[in-house]
């Protein structure tokens, strides 16, 4: 069964991502959030766990909004290669660099699972490391908003 859903999932989004620029931009989002998952699952502190587990919950809303953009640039500047767009370059930008700052943020967790013994600022700096990636994806939303849909 699992099979048959993947399957279905992957032609939805070789629909509406296409299977350029856009869907790299979604798919590196959520290879992203998939490795801050696993390095949930080695986490033995359990306030820390707590601390992490909430981030990791906000950073999975923003998946939504992530498809949402991508799908709007991909329907506005279809894309099945690597040329960026121009007239969408910076919505594109906006979601690289959130996808380098969830991979920042995953990597400062998986620090703070290897700390030994307590730690004294619990998840501060991957609260603040996840603030960045909620603000490029805000930024990339701003800017497809200011862009004028092509028709």
């Amino acid at each position: 069964m699992a099979f048959f859903a993947a399957a279905r999932q992957g032609r939805k989004d070789d629909a509406e991502l296409g299977k350029g620029l856009w869907r790299r931009a979604h798919d590196r989002f959520l290879r992203g959030l998939d490795r801050f998952h696993q390095v949930l699952e080695g986490v033995e502190d359990d306030q820390l766990y707590a601390e992490l587990v909430e981030i990791a919950n906000d950073l999975s809303a923003l998946s939504v909004r992530v498809r949402q953009v991508c799908v709007e640039a991909q329907r506005r500047s279809p894309s099945e290669g690597l040329d960026i767009p121009g007239a969408l370059a910076g919505v594109h930008r906006s979601l690289s660099k959130a996808g380098n700052s969830l991979a920042t943020t995953a990597e400062a967790a998986a620090m703070l699972r290897l700390a030994v013994g307590p730690v004294p600022v619990g998840a501060a700096s991957v609260r603040r490391r996840a603030e960045s990636v909620f603000e490029q994806i805000a930024d990339a939303e701003r800017r497809l908003a200011e862009q004028r849909p092509e028709s």
